[in-house]
């Protein structure tokens, strides 16, 4: 069987890592496109795994028209000499388009019920649309629902095993408080009119005064008074520091799911609602999702309150890994199955 991958994001790579390895290793032809987005290609050379870049990042809406424009031409010129019997990707417009042209079938991962641009530009052309259970839409007959979550390709217990020696070399102690502190750059589509701290420095300072120490992790430019704060660890082994930590606050929801799958606390401060996020915190609890003009405040509260706390998340941690599966095992059934057909 031959399978195209592509890779739009740094998080696409930690998705499809395992699957890639697991196809490869059964003697199955993989091929990964990518853009140079972000430290995407950095996850890439750090997994070691072969791709072909097709195109940039872009900052503005008519940017990103010309360079997604540039990358399915390139897409199509690549799948019609590779010949891929499956294509696949997380929610890309240009898989399901190409494979159509080709003959060959898509099937895309999808978990962001805001991406709306991309979902109507994917979703006609698409063969098979995978989506975790909580996913609030109902897209019809092509959706195929599992219990996980993406994170879970990667996070869970078959997949990863937290090593204190990683967090120590990044030089945060594992046996002392700590908090993890993630601003983004709100540059996606889905995040045009949302919102999330006010002040990431009043964050900081706040959960300083509780005696815990704090890493800063951030997308784009920090204030000068935070970058003796800003973690310094490689893309690969950061979700080692986020295991042992004590609490995660931050503006993005795949870090915040990332956290609680690990066992640590999450709170997640943005206006943006979505379906994995809502089942972590209604139906586990592991996720606080803060809203509204008091947001950062009662984030801050939620924090100082998990900090000052012994309680662990222990038990509502093994009831999710106990409903939920290996995600990747998802991935292959569906690529397998869709060669089938």
């Amino acid at each position: 069987m031959k399978v195209l991958v592509t890779i739009q994001h740094p998080a696409h790579v930690h998705f499809f890592r395992n699957a890639i390895s697991e196809l490869l290793d059964s003697g199955h032809e993989v091929k990964v496109c990518c853009r140079n987005k972000d430290i995407a290609v950095e996850l890439l050379d750090a997994y070691d795994i072969e791709y072909e870049i097709l195109a940039g990042d872009s900052s503005t809406f008519s940017e990103l028209v010309k360079t997604q424009a540039v990358y399915e031409s390139k897409l199509l010129a690549r799948a019609i000499k590779f010949k891929p019997d499956v294509m696949t990707a997380i929610s890309e417009p240009a898989v399901t388009h190409v494979s159509r042209l080709i003959n060959s079938k898509s099937v895309i991962f999808v978990d962001t019920e805001h991406a709306t641009l991309q979902n109507r530009l994917a979703f006609p052309f698409a063969h098979r649309i995978c989506t975790p259970e909580c996913y609030y839409d109902t897209i019809g007959s092509k959706q195929v629902s599992y219990p996980g979550y993406h994170e879970l390709s990667y996070l869970h217990p078959n997949r990863f095993e937290p090593d204190p020696q990683i967090v120590r070399e990044a030089g945060v102690d594992p046996h002392e408080k700590y908090a993890i502190v993630r601003s983004v750059a709100w540059k996606a589509a889905h995040d045009v009119g949302q919102k999330g701290f006010n002040s990431v420095a009043d964050v900081v300072g706040s959960l300083e005064e509780t005696g815990a120490s704090v890493v800063v992790s951030a997308e784009g430019d920090l204030p000068d008074v935070l970058e003796a704060r800003c973690l310094e660890v490689p893309p690969e082994k950061m979700h080692h520091v986020m295991a042992f930590a004590d609490v995660f606050i931050g503006e993005s929801s795949t870090m915040a799911a990332e956290s609680a799958v690990l066992g640590t606390p999450a709170i997640y401060v943005n206006s943006l609602r979505l379906g994995y996020i809502d089942e972590l915190e209604s139906k586990y609890g592991l996720v606080h999702h803060m809203t509204g003009e008091n947001a950062q405040q009662n984030a801050i509260s939620r924090a100082v309150q998990i900090l000052e706390s012994d309680l662990g998340i222990e038990e509502q941690r093994a009831e999710l890994l106990a409903e939920k599966t290996d995600t990747t095992s998802i991935i292959l059934e569906q690529i397998g199955s869709m060669d089938e057909q």
